[in-house]
């Protein structure tokens, strides 16, 4: 009887390192950095163990361990003392992430920092836009998005990733980026994000839970897979350099999909919940917390992302870096 000998191909590390068809490398992540007001803090986000807080004078401490990891690029969420109904402190050119932005590339000129491109931190109804009579307007939203990218790029930032899922978003965004002489500034667009319950952690350590409502109005429904090529085709019309697909884990096949269909570079945000699970599973000693970690990542790879922002950057950095994966 004749059959394939498949396991020929996986009898010690040394092979099944030679024919591995996909890789996590240091240089695949974006990690992300919640900066807050005030002095001296360096606090615990309680839903997202190991992950932090940081003011701007304890800011530099953890910039230097990402360095010193070979960690490429960052991506900066702001948490503002102060929130209005228009989310005024969005663009303020000495709001905590513009100062945060200007710290770290002064400090860190090589380091490639995005920034979180929102409403939702900043304002007090917690919407990712502009809202009248309980309704999220979408073209006032655009005019308050495309301020605020603009002030972020004045800042430093190298790369705009807009969150928000208004529709024209990234045509605003592009249009006041060219106009502010900002034209070389790329566009990271959130073209594919889904109504999750995947993001409960963020919103606690962003303080952005919606205060009446929910975002389904805007983020797109699980259920919609086809909806997801419409609006990743819109970004690119719109001048997207980029394109993100959030959450990750739970539409691993929105990436692919999206990899396949078109030819810019896909990123796969692991988003808080998933890192949430992991640690927790982790800490109770039901699973083996680096075996998880990189079989998920991986599966990020091998649906197609090219890079990954994710809360477990700084982790697999030193397992790479220790060669213990």
């Amino acid at each position: 009887m004749q059959f394939h000998r498949h396991r020929r191909l996986r009898r010690n590390q040394a092979i099944r390192n030679m024919v591995k068809e996909n890789h996590i490398r240091v240089e695949d992540f974006i990690y992300p950095i919640f900066v807050v007001e005030g002095e001296n803090k360096k606090e615990e986000i309680s839903s997202m163990p190991g992950v932090y807080h940081f003011s701007l004078d304890r800011l530099n401490e953890e910039v230097d361990e990402l360095v010193s990891l070979g960690i490429l690029s960052i991506m900066i969420f702001g948490v503002p003392h102060d929130k209005d109904e228009c989310g005024s402190s969005a663009d303020d050119a000495h709001g905590i992430v513009q100062k945060a932005i200007r710290q770290v590339k002064e400090n860190f000129p090589d380091l490639y920092v995005m920034a979180d491109t929102c409403l939702c931190q900043y304002t007090s109804h917690g919407h990712c836009g502009v809202v009248e009579n309980g309704e999220i307007v979408n073209d006032a939203s655009l005019e308050r998005l495309a301020a605020t990218a603009v002030s972020q790029a004045k800042a430093g930032a190298d790369m705009i990733a807009p969150s928000n899922m208004m529709d024209g978003f990234v045509a605003a965004i592009r249009k006041g980026l060219d106009e502010a002489g900002f034209e070389d500034v790329p566009i990271l667009s959130y073209a594919v994000k889904y109504a999750s319950g995947f993001y409960g952690p963020f919103r606690d350590a962003v303080h952005s839970a919606p205060q009446f409502g929910d975002r389904r109005t805007y983020q797109m429904d699980p259920a919609n897979a086809r909806e997801a090529l419409r609006e990743a085709a819109s970004d690119i019309a719109e001048g997207a350099d980029m394109l993100m697909v959030k959450p990750g884990l739970a539409y691993l096949d929105i990436i692919h999909r999206v990899h396949q269909e078109f030819h810019l570079p896909v990123v796969a945000y692991n988003v808080s919940g998933e890192y949430a699970m992991v640690k927790a599973a982790a800490i109770n000693g039901w699973i083996d917390e680096k075996k998880v970690v990189v079989e998920t990542l991986t599966s990020f790879k091998r649906a197609g992302a090219e890079l990954i922002l994710t809360y477990h950057a700084k982790d697999v950095a030193k397992w790479l870096k220790e060669g213990s994966i």
